[in-house]
């Protein structure tokens, strides 16, 4: 298939996702375009099947705000229409979905039939997507899509309860490139971070409100105060000096460290003992699956999607949003020596039933039955 992908191209969940997606799919013989405003951040190797395509909006000065969506639509239009696209892929459907109708409908004029299949990633729905402003776009945008994926079943009852959306929503999870997630022999690095044996705990995310990043420090505090512990956090975002404060006034900023943006999060992974995910939402909680492949049990909350992931005793545990007391409890189980490594297997265990090659079959599936639907209607 000739597959056009549009996303937005950074570190977010909806961005990793859609790359890795199109590399998996280019890796397995399809031709994939990227469209989007600048170069996905992991999109960084050669595939003679992948392409980019770069969505350039002009500044005018009539314009208060850069019209992207415009842009976005036209870019997809000649790129339908050049590259012989067979369907157009969106993630996120704040603007890509209303972008991905109006390229339809253009192209449609030119009598080219183009199926748009729509993935909803999470915030696109849970946040952004019930604001007023965007509600009536969003709804519409969905039910006039070809097919509809979400990243968990929690996301797909949120987006019924809260959108009248007449469309199948098919459940495809995210994946994990397991050759790469996996634990790696970094020693000579965790005996630099922790020298005298500590546990390591780690955080990974955008540090926006609602990953709830101070219960981070809290719980790390609740550990430490009982075992020797050090915390990494990588990630940057509004919260981050915010934290940084917090952590001087908890006294607990020597024994962490402020790791910022950093593309190879396995490697730290490699040498951590617990995942902390204590957000108040997530679709799903990708994050946490390159944890778990790397052999890192987590503590998180029961948040949108996360407990159809993390398995409560098994993988590692679940506790309430903001139950900062039964997190620090449950963080301290899954360290003692004698559990820890029962929790790292199973969350390995845990991560392999998401491996890319069995879930990217079934957006193969998705764009054909999208494909065959359009071509019905012809």
């Amino acid at each position: 298939m000739n597959i056009g992908i549009v996303c937005y191209p950074t570190f977010g969940g909806s961005g990793v996702v859609a790359t890795e997606l199109g590399k998996a799919l280019a890796q397995r013989g399809h031709r994939v375009h990227f469209i989007t405003y600048s170069q996905p951040v992991r999109l960084d190797f050669f595939n003679e099947n992948l392409f980019y395509h770069e969505v350039y909006v002009p500044a005018y000065p009539l314009f208060q705000f850069p019209p992207y969506e415009l842009a976005l639509t036209s870019k997809m239009v000649d790129i339908v229409q050049n590259e012989k696209l067979d369907v157009l892929h969106v993630h996120y459907a704040i603007p890509h979905a209303s972008a991905a109708f109006m390229a339809k409908q253009i192209l449609r004029t030119r009598g080219i039939l183009i199926p748009v299949v729509t993935t909803l990633h999470g915030t696109d729905i849970t946040l952004v997507g019930k604001d007023a402003s965007f509600e009536p776009v969003v709804t519409f945008s969905i039910n006039q899509s070809d097919g509809v994926t979400s990243v968990s079943a929690d996301l797909r009852r949120e987006t019924y309860e809260y959108f009248a959306v007449e469309k199948d929503i098919t459940v495809i999870p995210n994946f994990i490139d397991l050759q790469r997630f996996r634990k790696q022999e970094k020693s000579h690095f965790r005996a630099a971070i922790a020298p005298e044996g500590e546990k390591l705990l780690v955080h990974t995310s955008n540090f926006r409100t609602v990953k709830r990043v101070e219960d981070v420090l809290r719980i790390f505090c609740g550990v430490r105060a009982e075992i020797p512990a050090k915390l990494l956090l990588v990630g940057d975002g509004p919260d981050r000096s915010r934290m940084e404060k917090l952590a001087r006034e908890l006294d607990c900023h020597r024994d962490l460290r402020f790791l910022g943006k950093l593309e190879a999060v396995e490697e730290v992974l490699s040498v951590s003992d617990l995942f902390l995910m204590p957000s108040e939402n997530e679709s799903f909680g990708l994050a946490a699956l390159e944890a778990m492949a790397c052999e890192v049990p987590v503590v998180s909350t029961n948040a949108g999607g996360i407990p159809e992931l993390n398995v409560h005793g098994v993988t590692g545990t679940i506790s309430e949003i903001g139950d900062v007391p039964d997190m620090v409890k449950n963080a301290l189980y899954i360290l003692a020596d004698e559990n820890l490594p029962r929790f790292k297997a199973a969350a390995r265990a845990r991560a392999e039933e998401f491996a890319l090659e069995k879930i990217v079959p079934r957006y193969e599936d998705c764009y054909q039955r999208a494909i065959e639907s359009v071509a019905a209607t012809a």
